[in-house]
């Protein structure tokens, strides 16, 4: 592999470990209630295991309520039972027939500070995967360098890429961070 290619490899890959940190984030609950929070739950309808956002429209009417309207009503107990069985969530769904509502409690200072230092876990986890990025691709400089297939000049300039790209997005992952943080601690 060539330098070039170990470094643009490596801004896809650093771009990759952000995206991956946003996704993360938006799984944490804040006590305000959005759509995004059930999008790891996966009803059985029709025999096969579908995620949630493909059998029914999920709303948040209010701050601390989620509405969801399943496409097809025979599908309600299914949404019902997935959501409640969903131990990650810790919600407890009802319904009337039609909509299935799920009450969203408010979050105990406690609980705020358990989910905040979450945030900092998931943030030192890309911290992490983006050093070890780094590290493999100022490995495939050097080895190119040893190989002599480029000089110290070029091999510092590959290097000075690597990590100016390294702190840009590191920069963006500590803001989602603060401002996710921040989001939590609202009341």
């Amino acid at each position: 592999m060539s330098p070039q290619q170990a470094v643009e490899q490596a801004k896809t890959k650093f771009n990759n470990a952000s995206e991956h940190l946003k996704s993360e984030l938006s799984k944490l609950r804040t006590g305000r209630a959005t759509a995004s929070m059930l999008d790891s739950v996966t009803v059985v309808a029709y025999g096969t295991p579908t995620p949630l956002n493909q059998v029914a429209n999920v709303s948040a009417p209010e701050a601390q309520l989620l509405q969801i309207t399943p496409f097809d009503p025979t599908n309600i107990q299914a949404i019902s039972s997935a959501i409640r069985d969903n131990q990650s969530l810790g919600l407890n769904p009802s319904d009337d027939g039609r909509v299935v509502r799920v009450p969203i409690p408010a979050l105990t200072e406690e609980r705020r500070r358990d989910i905040s230092k979450q945030v900092g876990a998931k943030l030192e986890e890309c911290m992490i995967t983006m050093r070890n990025i780094r590290h493999d691709a100022l490995d495939a400089i050097d080895k190119s360098k040893k190989d002599k297939e480029i000089g110290e000049d070029d091999a510092k300039r590959f290097a000075a890429q690597i990590d100016e790209a390294m702190n840009k997005v590191r920069a963006a992952a500590d803001q989602m961070a603060k401002s996710k943080e921040q989001e939590i601690m609202t009341v």
